[in-house]
């Protein structure tokens, strides 16, 4: 109020046009302050507790959400501009960063081998014992992986049969030579991979050929000099084999298994559990990524991104291939295009974490004793799988009914040599295996 000869005034009537000049302005504050915040002018009372995260990545075209998410703004869409997707030497770095924690300058979540949240929140990989209560939140893609073999071994032709192997690695033996088998990290999907195609070759992956670990990105330069005479690892670098003439594709890993799942999105439980709208808000800008990769006419779009310094840093033509579904195996005649086993990224149920998937890991780990057949494998799923969050991130995004699977469990699966994994019964299966380390 104003005062007029020291007497209060009333103040003077607004007229209607008054009111709407005052409404329009106060909805044009509000759209500017809309636009400097995502989410809008309350974003940072409704939206994520914080505005970023730290996760790690390995160059391979199964991180392309993340690559996409961070690359198409989709973190920033949902009220997290300052996340960082961080590149990491190996999979043993990306394990000591998430113990780290990114308050430890270490990170928060990554792509990961699906085995390892369980490894690491079980202690079994980590120093000292020490569990790192991990999360999954959900599945980055099925199939995409292979089994490569050295161009000595060009003459066998060798496919999902590894029993001709077998007899090439007994004469190089008797030879004096040593035989190795490359896989990126103890107890995960490659080396589960490859064990399992041994070993239905009759090849005893502990005691007829020696394992040992190598980084992805250091497969070809391995392969080259001569560490190693196979390798399980994911694109591009069993194509990059094809093309330098080192080697050859044997399979790929959904001849094993078809859709079978593969990498996972996995976040420490500490900031899942201190910051649960900010995990929703990464996960829902990776399953939109996992959307757009799944799309065939973003594919070579996807290629170009995956293969720039900052994320793979490769050749296109080292990856677009395969990511388009066509397979040249390097062997004369083998070209599949269009296959079956392209990387899913969403399609078939992709990016749902099963339960049942998770239950078949740990007991591939109890076949070669990283758990004991002992281990209460429900009850270690029921901490780590959190698809739970992942339904609430589908309800957010609008996923249709038909794209959200109405059961934890993908049912019975059956393996490329027969043999049945049920999830009601684990330990049917594994003493349906031949070579194992775990009595059952």
């Amino acid at each position: 109020m104003t005062k007029q000869n020291g007497v209060a005034a009333r103040p003077l009537p607004q007229t209607r046009r008054d009111l709407l000049k005052g409404t329009a302005a106060t909805a044009a504050l509000l759209g500017a302050a809309r636009a400097l915040l995502p989410g809008g002018a309350w974003a940072q009372e409704a939206g994520p507790e914080v505005r970023g995260a730290k996760l790690g990545f390995i160059a391979l075209t199964d991180a392309a959400p993340l690559f996409v998410a961070k690359e198409k703004g989709l973190f920033a869409k949902y009220g997290m501009p300052e996340v960082e997707v961080v590149k990491q030497a190996s999979w043993g770095t990306t394990r000591d960063n998430l113990v780290l924690g990114s308050e430890g300058n270490g990170i928060d979540g990554a792509h990961i081998l699906t085995p390892m949240p369980y490894l690491i929140s079980a202690g079994r990989v980590t120093q000292n014992n020490v569990p790192t209560p991990m999360y999954i939140l959900a599945r980055l893609n099925l199939n995409g992986q292979c089994i490569s073999v050295g161009k000595d071994y060009a003459g066998l032709g060798i496919g999902t049969d590894a029993a001709p192997f077998r007899k090439a690695l007994e004469a190089r033996k008797a030879a004096g030579k040593s035989v190795k088998a490359a896989m990126t990290f103890p107890g995960g999907t490659h080396d589960l991979w490859i064990r399992y195609w041994l070993s239905a070759g009759g090849i005893d992956p502990d005691r007829d050929i020696e394992t040992i670990v190598v980084p992805p990105a250091q497969m070809v330069a391995n392969m080259k000099v001569g560490t190693m005479d196979c390798f399980c690892v994911c694109e591009p670098w069993n194509l990059q084999l094809v093309h330098q003439g080192i080697g050859y594709t044997a399979l790929t890993t959904g001849e094993l298994w078809d859709k079978h799942p593969e990498k996972a999105f996995a976040m420490r439980a500490a900031f899942v559990d201190r910051y649960p709208k900010a995990a929703r808000a990464l996960l829902m800008a990776v399953m939109e990524a996992q959307m757009w990769c799944e799309k065939t006419e973003n594919r070579a779009e996807a290629a170009a991104i995956c293969a720039k310094r900052q994320w793979i840093n490769c050749p296109v033509a080292d990856l677009a291939d395969r990511m388009k579904g066509r397979f040249d195996y390097g062997l004369p005649g083998k070209v599949v295009e269009r296959s079956p086993h392209v990387m899913r990224y969403w399609a078939d149920h992709a990016s749902y974490p099963f339960q049942s998937h998770d239950l078949w890991f740990i007991t591939e780990d109890i076949r070669w004793g990283r758990f004991e057949p002992n281990v209460d494998a429900k009850a270690l799923i029921g901490k780590v799988n959190r698809e739970d969050l992942w339904r609430e991130a589908a309800k957010a995004l609008g996923v249709p009914a038909a794209e959200i699977p109405t059961s934890t469990s993908r049912g019975v699966e059956t393996m490329f040599d027969g043999k049945v994994f049920d999830p009601a019964d684990p330990a049917a299966y594994l003493k349906s295996l031949g070579i194992k380390r775990a009595e059952i």
